[in-house]
């Protein structure tokens, strides 16, 4: 790698070890940052400011798809919980984050959108990862995906409702199940608004993807969960047997989606089959975390805290016995972990899926993502066991 030279003013804060860069690692390096911004990379041994050391030093971790953490969901509508579940996951890595609805009504939402707008206007580090816009997941999911979200809370898109939402600014990621009435009207909508558009809880048939596709969507979220297949196509549709969201996906290169790489959703040859199939710039690594990270084992509710839906956590996921999984209870760097286990990324890959790769699918990416010149300094000191040790945010440090 060509060294980026920077002028000789003294820098705030250098962090020294091999740097985890998205085409691979630098040894024995420098990055320099000054007033919050990376500024230089270097293999000089340089004393000027403030110096850091660690066995690996990585981009903060972005997380597209997140429901809560430390006890707190953030559906429970407070700028209190916000934070809760923003300092939880900023232990684990996060340095920016996508605070995800799930189903509610209008009012539950809303205060969900309130929280997160009064939080990032008035962030300091102390509210743990920065908010880089809301995932709007819930409500409009297929009423036989809903997964462990809330029934009572699913409906079909409706304007009056998403384009009042979309037109606030906040929203970054926008969800509805492609084969809804009125989807294709709302990819359309948030597409406008620059939004990633998604298909998430969906049982859609390949056609209806191409309808989706066609109006905008560009990704699909949590591989092989709460998803089509060609058999729940079959039941739903009959014969012949058609493509699923699955096939769609997988056959069209600017499609990406997402894993939860939790160890307990998807097994190794899964995890490797997502990457082999879509590659590191087109494969993200989410937690679709909920409210029991960093929790004792215990039993919680899903989503509003009055009105959610009940699951148990055993400290490896949510659970709703007899039915099934209720996404995840670990954070970013456990999926990371997990995800280079898997035998197929290289480290460099697992750390692209966790931190370039959804920058650029939100379009963020010339700010933060990657250890470059020019971006914020949001910066991971990492062990060798990639066990998060000091978390930076924009040249902050936040206290792990």
């Amino acid at each position: 790698m060509t060294e980026q030279r920077a002028d000789c003013r003294p820098a705030d804060l250098i962090c020294r070890g091999e740097l985890i860069l998205p085409e691979g690692t630098l040894r024995a390096a420098q990055l320099m940052c000054r007033d919050g911004i990376i500024v230089e990379i270097t293999g000089d041994a340089r004393h000027d400011g403030r110096v850091i050391e660690g066995r690996y030093i990585a981009p903060g971790f972005i997380d597209l798809h997140v429901h809560g953490g430390g006890g707190s969901d953030y559906m429970d509508g407070s700028a209190e919980a916000v934070r809760i579940a923003n300092r939880v996951h900023a232990r684990h890595g996060t340095t920016t984050i996508f605070p995800t609805t799930t189903t509610g009504s209008p009012e539950e939402i809303a205060a969900m959108l309130a929280a997160c707008a009064n939080v990032r206007n008035e962030w300091s580090i102390n509210d743990g990862a920065r908010i880089g816009g809301v995932h709007y997941y819930g409500p409009y999911f297929s009423e036989g995906k809903v997964g462990c979200h809330s029934r009572s809370g699913r409906r079909d898109p409706y304007p009056a409702e998403y384009e009042r939402i979309l037109a606030g600014g906040l929203v970054r990621v926008a969800t509805c199940a492609a084969e809804l009435p009125g989807a294709a009207a709302f990819y359309r909508a948030a597409r406008e608004q620059d939004c990633l558009v998604t298909c998430g809880h969906s049982d859609s048939t390949w056609t209806e993807m191409a309808r989706a596709y066609e109006a905008g969507m560009r990704h699909v979220d949590h591989f092989w969960c709460a998803m089509s297949s060609v058999s729940s196509i079959r039941k739903r549709c009959g014969t012949p047997m058609q493509g699923s969201m699955e096939q769609f996906v997988l056959a069209h290169e600017e499609m990406s989606t997402e894993v939860i790489a939790d160890g307990c959703h998807l097994a190794p040859e899964l995890l490797n089959f997502a990457f082999r199939m879509k590659g590191a710039p087109r494969l993200c690594l989410v937690t679709d975390a909920n409210r029991a990270v960093d929790m004792p084992p215990g039993q919680y509710v899903f989503g509003p805290a009055s009105t959610g839906t009940s699951f148990q956590s055993d400290g490896k996921a949510g659970f709703v016995p007899g039915q099934g999984l209720a996404s995840s209870v670990k954070g970013m760097d456990h999926m990371v972990r997990t995800m280079l286990a898997a035998g197929a990324a290289r480290l460099s890959d697992a750390v692209r899926m966790a931190s370039l790769t959804p920058a650029e699918r939100v379009g963020i990416a010339s700010s933060t993502g990657s250890l470059e010149p020019g971006k914020r300094a949001d910066i991971l000191v990492l062990s060798e066991s990639l066990e998060v040790q000091r978390v930076f945010i924009g040249g902050e440090e936040f206290r792990v």
